[in-house]
């Protein structure tokens, strides 16, 4: 299928268009945690970064296919994240947070300490496996999941523990639990996120998914609106899309960047779609326009 939109789409949009599709992926799993289920994670990249080594050192070490390899990458970093979800999880806020950035620190410099990672060097020698088909078809996977768990008994769950997490404990929800799985859901699709990254990139280090790639996840998913998928996907393709909108002015890129962040953030606080329900939206509009028509 690439191939074929090589003939109608330069081969950089296609590029472009495929990390875009990553970063929905990696995102919608971010906002699954903090959006969702209210848990301030700094520390994304490094499951991220978990998925990523292992369905790479699967494929060009041990030769396995690439499906089966970008699975076990995503199921490894869920199981990492539900094993850490047990000790961190009990902590709230800012305690989190610090918690989740001093774990993707480790990852970063155990990983620089294997031998079979490459170490300092980095991992070279990786098969290009990922294309955007296969991408856009895990995107509008991960967008069904997200929907069907957040408008699931399960979800509201977790909404009700980011909204209080005391009255939801009292009215018998297990938030613990509930918390960890959601770590685990959401871990699982950051690993999901790598092994596709790992496979278009070609080339990984470590120092590729430091606190920095952390931060930008969590923009993605704070200017499109926090718990909003609609917003997630918007945030994230407006932040990917938004360097390379501004090359033609780079030198003063970074500061055009953060500039319309602080005007977005003024005039949209909750984020882009924070609070907008949007299939709402749609029925009224429907519901007016077929009013109209009968009219």
């Amino acid at each position: 299928m690439d191939s074929l939109l090589t003939n109608f789409i330069s081969p950089y949009y296609i590029k472009i268009f495929t990390l875009v599709g990553i970063y929905i992926i990696i995102a919608l799993g971010l906002n699954f945690i903090t959006g969702v289920t209210g848990q301030l994670s700094f520390g994304h990249a490094a499951f991220v970064s978990i998925g990523a080594y292992t369905a790479a050192i699967l494929t060009a070490r041990l030769q396995l296919p690439f499906l089966p390899s970008l699975l076990v990458g995503g199921l490894l970093a869920a199981m990492v994240g539900i094993l850490l979800g047990f000790p961190i999880l009990r902590l709230t806020g800012d305690y989190l947070g610090i918690a989740t950035l001093g774990f993707g620190e480790i990852v970063i410099v155990v990983f620089q300490n294997l031998e079979i990672t490459g170490g300092t060097i980095g991992l070279s020698g990786i098969a290009k496996e990922t294309n955007m088909t296969l991408v856009f078809a895990l995107v509008i996977f991960t967008i069904w999941a997200m929907y069907r768990l957040q408008n699931s008994r399960f979800g509201r769950a977790l909404m009700a523990i980011r909204e209080d997490e005391i009255a939801a404990h009292v009215m018998g929800i297990n938030t613990t639990s509930y918390k960890i799985q959601a770590f685990g859901i959401g871990t699982f699709f950051a690993g999901i996120g790598g092994g596709l990254y790992a496979h278009m990139i070609q080339y990984l280090n470590p120092t590729d998914f430091g606190f920095s790639r952390s931060f930008e996840y969590l923009t993605f998913v704070v200017l499109g609106g926090l718990g909003s998928i609609p917003g997630t996907i918007l945030g994230t393709t407006i932040l990917t899309l938004a360097p390379e909108f501004l090359r033609f002015v780079a030198e003063y890129r970074m500061m055009i960047y953060g500039a319309l962040m602080v005007i977005m953030m003024i005039f949209r606080p909750r984020g882009l779609l924070g609070g907008v329900d949007l299939g709402k939206k749609f029925r009224a509009f429907s519901k007016k326009t077929s009013q109209k028509h009968a009219g």
